[in-house]
This record gives C-alpha cells, sequence and structure tokens, in this order.
C-alpha cells in the first residue's frame, strides 16, 4: 500500500487506505507496520475521519458475525432488519448470527467499507478519541516461541544472537511469555535497567522517570544499571524477582545508587497491574455501570453514563477488552443510545 499522502480530491484512494488499514489493525502491525500507519494519519486530518467510517463499518461486521459474542446464544433474527428504535429492556442479551448470513452480511459490509460514498465529518473529538482507541495492542511470537504483547503506542527492537535473545523497550509497555533455553538467557532492556530470564512471564513498563516490572511466572533479575557506561560510585545490587512480585526502578542519575525495592503484590493488584492486556470480558445479567468500569480500567479512553436509568440496564454479553469503539456502535444502534465524543471520553446518553 502506497504510505503518501492522496491527492486532495481523492476521497476513494483515502476511503480504500481506511479500509486496508483496518484489516492490518485487525490482524496487528508489526513495528514497522504501526509507524507507517501513525505517519499516514498525521498527514491529512480526512485520514482519521475515515478510520472511524471504516472501522464503524468492521465493528459492525464483527457484530453481525458473532465475533464479538460467545456462542451459546440463540439466532437473533432481528439482527438485519431495517433500523428501527427499540425499546430498551431491563435485561437484554446479545445473540450470536449463523455463520452462513455472517458470509452473507461480511460481503455486504465489505462493500460499504470500500465503497468511496462520502460522510458527515465527525468532530474533532471524534477523530482524538478514535486515534487514541486505533493503535492496536499487538501480539508477535518471536523467533523462538516467546511471545510479546505490546500495549497501545508501545515500540521494541529485538535481536537474537546465540548466546543471547535481546529485546530492547523503546516506549511504552510490554508483556513477554519467554520460551525456556538455558543457552541462551532472555534479556529486556528499558532505559538503564535490564531485566533477565530464562524461561518466565513478566511485564516491563518504561515511562520518563522510571521502569517498572512485574513478574507473573518464574522469576528475573533486575540489573538496575546495565546500560550505564559510567559505573556508579557503589555496586547496585541486582534484585531477583518472583512470580507475584514488583519493583520500580528511577532513571534519575541521582537515584541510581539506591536499591530497588521488591513489593509483593495481591491478586487484585497484579490483576489491576496487568489489566491492559486483551481478554474476552463475559457478563452475564450484569449493569451496564459495571460493564463500563471494566472498559474504562482497560483502556486510555473512559466511558461515561449520563442517565442513572441506563447505568442499571442490566446486559448478558461478552466483548474484548479492548473493542470500546465495537461496544459503543453496537449501543448506538441497537439499545437507543447517543454517544457524545469527546478527547479521551465517551459519554453514552438516552438517544432523544
Amino acid at each position: 500500500m502506497n504510505q503518501n499522502s492522496p491527492a486532495p480530491d481523492d476521497a476513494g484512494a483515502i476511503a480504500t487506505a481506511a479500509a486496508e488499514w483496518t484489516l492490518r489493525l485487525d490482524r496487528g502491525l508489526s513495528a514497522t507496520e504501526q509507524d507507517h500507519y501513525l505517519q499516514w494519519l498525521a498527514a491529512d486530518p480526512r485520514h482519521g475521519e475515515a478510520m472511524v467510517e471504516a472501522r464503524w463499518g468492521w465493528d459492525e461486521l464483527d457484530r453481525l458475525a458473532g465475533v464479538q459474542t460467545t456462542v451459546h446464544a440463540l439466532p437473533d433474527p432481528d439482527l438485519l432488519a431495517p433500523p428501527r428504535r427499540r425499546r430498551l429492556a431491563q435485561v437484554i442479551r446479545f445473540s450470536a448470527w449463523p455463520l452462513a448470513a455472517a458470509a452473507a452480511a461480511a460481503v455486504a459490509i465489505g462493500f460499504f467499507v470500500l465503497r468511496p460514498t462520502p460522510f458527515v465529518a465527525p468532530s474533532p473529538a471524534v477523530v482524538a478519541a478514535t486515534v487514541a482507541l486505533a493503535a492496536p495492542i499487538e501480539q508477535r511470537t518471536l523467533e523462538d516461541g516467546s511471545v510479546l504483547e505490546l500495549n497501545r503506542g508501545a515500540e521494541v527492537a529485538v535481536r537474537y544472537t546465540a548466546v543471547e535473545r535481546h529485546v530492547r523497550l523503546l516506549k511504552g509497555e510490554a508483556n513477554f511469555k519467554v520460551a525456556k533455553d538455558t543457552s541462551r538467557p532472555f534479556v529486556v532492556h528499558a532505559g538503564n535497567v535490564a531485566v533477565r530470564a530464562v524461561g518466565t512471564a513478566f511485564n516491563v513498563r518504561l515511562d520518563a522517570s522510571s521502569v517498572e516490572v512485574v513478574v507473573t511466572e518464574g522469576r528475573v533479575r533486575v540489573d538496575p544499571t546495565a546500560a550505564l557506561t559510567v559505573t556508579p560510585t557503589a555496586p547496585v545490587e541486582s534484585p531477583i524477582l518472583e512470580a507475584g512480585q514488583h519493583t520500580v526502578v528511577p532513571l534519575a542519575p541521582a537515584e541510581l545508587a539506591l536499591v530497588p525495592q521488591v513489593v509483593s503484590l495481591s491478586a487484585a493488584q497484579l490483576e489491576q497491574q496487568l489489566a491492559w492486556r486483551p481478554r474476552l470480558l463475559d457478563f452475564n445479567d450484569t449493569p451496564l455501570a459495571e460493564i463500563v468500569t471494566e472498559f474504562n480500567a482497560r483502556n486510555p479512553v473512559r466511558l461515561t453514563v449520563a442517565e442513572e436509568s441506563l447505568a442499571s440496564l442490566r446486559l448478558s454479553a461478552s466483548f474484548r477488552s479492548d473493542n470500546v469503539e465495537g461496544f459503543v456502535r453496537l449501543m448506538e444502534s441497537d439499545f437507543g443510545m447517543r454517544a457524545e465524543w469527546r478527547e479521551r471520553e465517551i459519554v453514552l446518553r438516552l438517544a432523544k
């Protein structure tokens, strides 16, 4: 795909590019593709607007195919019916669509997404919120079988040699499930810090002032000064972290001589630390307020329910934790709600 910005009058090329990026986002972007995608978004404000329409169409396809739901539900004969205002029930259950109907829906919606039809440009707040959600949570399987998950916007560089498996976390947060290989340690560098493991699972987050390490399986050694060219005045202890423990290593030179404190986490704290990782949220007769809380704990854009009558609405369904946009579109299209898109916030209201 041509990464250059289309000509000013080439709306068709923009729509086609947005559809292609939507397909790539669904299967996950490589580091290079992610760079190209962000450059493409920044090149023209119409690109973000086109992504709003393309991703809406893709989310509708997911909904019709039953991807957003579990397969234990019964078919919904109204799913492809003409749009109409539906009365909000006290308990609402989402339904999967049979596979044959889903295939037909895929053709119809695929045509809708790729067809360069004009549309009303979303407000800047819609574009800002959509762009915040657009960076995918990416999963990669490395050449040794280790699995790497990148939080939104994270970047890494991977280099394997005969004696070491090396990953540099350049920005953001990543989770590692390391394939065991005693002959080649697995080392993650983030800032000044090196995290060494053989076969384990752990999380590393790099920000401007510190590196945080959380271990979920096995054990790792954290070396706070591994990447420094100048040795501190006194050796710094390299703590060993075991499953359920975490540490925060400051990056400020004045604090390098401090021994990182190792803290044990409760199950709830560990869950909170790793809430960003995608998972299937399975709700059974759950108030909308609780569903919104779950989404807010796992995504950069906050959902807010404006009316108390909506907050108490009970739903039974399954959603991917990172598909906020699809969830919002479903609430609008099927359940009589209206979404107000603000920067980093989406407010759900009753449609008037």
